[in-house]
Order: C-alpha cells, then structure tokens, then sequence
C-alpha cells in the first residue's frame, strides 16, 4: 500500500526512525561536539541494539555526512530564499546571522572545527559551491560611503591581485577580482563574529553581538571593491 506522499508504511516508518536517530544525534554535538557522537549510545537510547541501528545509518560518517547535508540545506534555502526576494549582501548577512542563531551546533558542525578524518562527499560539496555562489552573485559594488582596500605600491590592491590567480575557492564564478574580494570579506568577517559570539566569548564584555555584527555588516555594503 503506498499513501498520498508515495511512502509505503515500511518507507515511511524507517523515514521516522531515521530523522529520530539524526534528533539523537544532534543532542549527543550539543553536549560534546561531534566527535563525541557514539552510534551505540543514541541505540541504547533508543531501545535499539548496535546492529540494528546500523540498518538506518550504515556507519557513523554516514550519520555525520547527513547532518551536515541537512545543515548546508538548511543555510542554503536560507540563501536561496534571501536572494529570491532581492536581498542584496546585506540580506544575505541578516539570514545567515538568523539562521546561526536559530541553532549553533548545526552552525558549528558545519564552520567549527573540522570533523577529524571526516570527507565530504561531492553533493554536500555541492551544497557548500551552491551557498558561495549566491553570496557571489550578490558581491557587487554598492552606493555610499566606501571603506576601501589599501593598494599596493603598484597601485593594485594586494589581495584583489593574489585572488585573481587563487580562485579556485570560487568555483568557476565568472565574478572579477573585487567582487571575489568582497565576498571573502563577507565571510571571513561576519563567520568571525558569528563564531566568537555563539561561543560565548563576548560573555561579560559589555556589548551587545548583534549591533558590533550590523557595524561589520554595514562597513561590507557599503564597500566598493
């Protein structure tokens, strides 16, 4: 029997268990970071024996890759959202500051420190290119006053020269040298903020995150590469 989503019962049963299993799994990063997730801890919980568990979730990188597919899914309909209403760069910083608060340990599983020996498969890299591009895409030169980048003794700007031959990271978009610059800015800088604030160690300094993240924010729209 197959029901109105195209499930049958058995489809949608390990569907359940699945996304019960990645819930566990989130609770066991919260209290001690990713690798701390035990397989056979989240199926004690469950009620489940090892080999069970291992039915849904062939091993724990299998587990680890889908959190982090979800967590850039998640960031990347965020994006994909933002631009689709006309965000310009500064939309694009408001969501992804929302979107880190809503969860931090989805935040850093996937800007934290580096799961060891862990390799993301191609379509979660894919993920990571789709949510880059969309930044890209909105890295162009905004009206207002500037904060520009110092130039070199030859004139050029040091990093706009090294990122024009280095652009690898960039995957292909055809955006010219400033607007791969400010793109890297956006990320480099608001990921710093983001990172030190939902690690609590702007705690007992005195300030509010959000406003020294709108100040960064703001310095980075109005910036003409």
């Amino acid at each position: 029997m197959v029901a109105k989503d195209g499930q049958t019962p058995r489809e949608r049963y390990r569907a359940q268990v699945r996304a019960e299993i990645k819930e566990h799994a989130w609770e066991q990063i919260a209290a001690s970071g990713a690798p701390g997730m035990s397989l056979n801890a989240i199926a004690k919980r469950m009620g489940m024996s090892g080999p069970a568990l291992y039915r849904y979730f062939a091993g724990r990188d299998e587990l680890i890759t889908e959190l982090i597919r979800d967590a850039y899914g998640s960031l990347a309909d965020a994006f994909r959202a933002a631009a689709a209403s006309g965000a310009d760069l500064r939309g694009l910083g408001s969501a992804l500051r929302a979107w880190a608060l809503a969860d931090p340990q989805r935040y850093f599983l996937v800007y934290g420190t580096p799961v060891p020996g862990y390799h993301a498969p191609d379509d979660v890299t894919a993920i990571a290119r789709e949510i880059m591009t969309t930044l890209l895409d909105a890295a162009r030169p905004a009206e207002g006053p500037t904060d520009g980048p110092a130039e070199g003794p030859d004139g050029a700007d040091p990093l706009e020269s090294h990122l024009a031959q280095h652009r690898q990271w960039a995957a292909g978009h055809p955006a010219d040298p400033a607007a791969l610059r400010r793109a890297l800015s956006f990320w480099a800088r608001l990921h710093g903020v983001l990172s030190l604030e939902l690690a609590g160690h702007f705690t007992g300094m005195g300030f509010d995150p959000a406003v020294l993240y709108d100040a960064e924010l703001d310095r980075l729209a109005h910036a003409v590469p």
